[in-house]
């Protein structure tokens, strides 16, 4: 399957182009724009790919949690390829794709900054291989994440990938959870290669996103929504 995959939830986005598995990647420099950088990059890891856009099986994007700005253009661009070339297009929620860095099967949590205070947040489960979500992703205050995830695992050992480890290992309940054995380790930010492989094995299920209502998953509202429409309540 020749595939073609587009992260740009933060500042730490990526591309990568996998023909059946990975070939080429390339991510973000610090403080680039989106809007200067994907089109160039998607360029890029097809010509070293050997590939175009008009040969690929499928596109695969990442919907969010993140940046309104970001994610949106992500999407704008896949949705317009798939537009003109016909393509399949999956989306895949950024956190999933962190929950693939974790080895072994079980409770899986993975986490990375939204700022505010506040960290995006998902619970999976890992079993045989196929991640499970256990609970809806949330934009959430480390603290209330951890002791969440506390009482939805009863205390089980949990595998913590995260692109901000101090965020989470500084606080004192996190010294709790390592008690049951639980593992927090710093994941490589670029993660269209598991956005794309996870994306791969939604579309060898038949599992395919509709272009027309594919959208962001914010999960909270962006900042120009919450100025002009005021506080939002919290999503979880």
């Amino acid at each position: 399957m020749n595939t073609l995959a587009i992260d740009t939830c933060d500042r730490r986005g990526s591309v990568a182009v996998r023909l059946n598995s990975l070939c080429a990647a390339i991510k973000t420099h610090s403080g680039e724009e989106y809007s200067s950088w994907l089109l160039p990059a998607v360029e890029n890891s097809l010509l070293f790919a050997g590939e175009n856009l008009a040969d690929l099986n499928l596109l695969a994007v990442a919907t969010g949690p993140g940046s309104f700005t970001g994610v949106r253009i992500g999407l704008c661009a896949v949705k317009a390829w798939a537009e003109v070339y016909g393509t399949k297009v999956v989306g895949v929620s950024r956190l999933e794709a962190l929950a693939k860095c974790a080895a072994e099967d079980g409770w899986v949590a993975p986490t990375y900054d939204a700022h505010r205070g506040q960290i995006f947040a998902g619970l999976y489960r890992k079993v045989s291989g196929r991640l499970e979500r256990a609970e809806h992703e949330a934009v959430i205050a480390p603290e209330d994440f951890l002791a969440l995830v506390r009482h939805s695992t009863a205390g089980a050992p949990v595998q913590w990938p995260t692109l901000d480890s101090t965020l989470i290992s500084g606080l004192q309940a996190w010294k709790d959870h390592q008690t049951t054995g639980s593992k927090l380790w710093e994941c490589k930010p670029d993660l269209a290669n598991a956005i794309g492989e996870i994306a791969e094995e939604k579309a060898i299920r038949g599992e395919f996103s509709d272009v027309l209502e594919l959208d962001a998953n914010y999960v909270r509202r962006s900042d120009a929504e919450i100025f002009w429409k005021g506080p939002a309540h919290r999503v979880g």
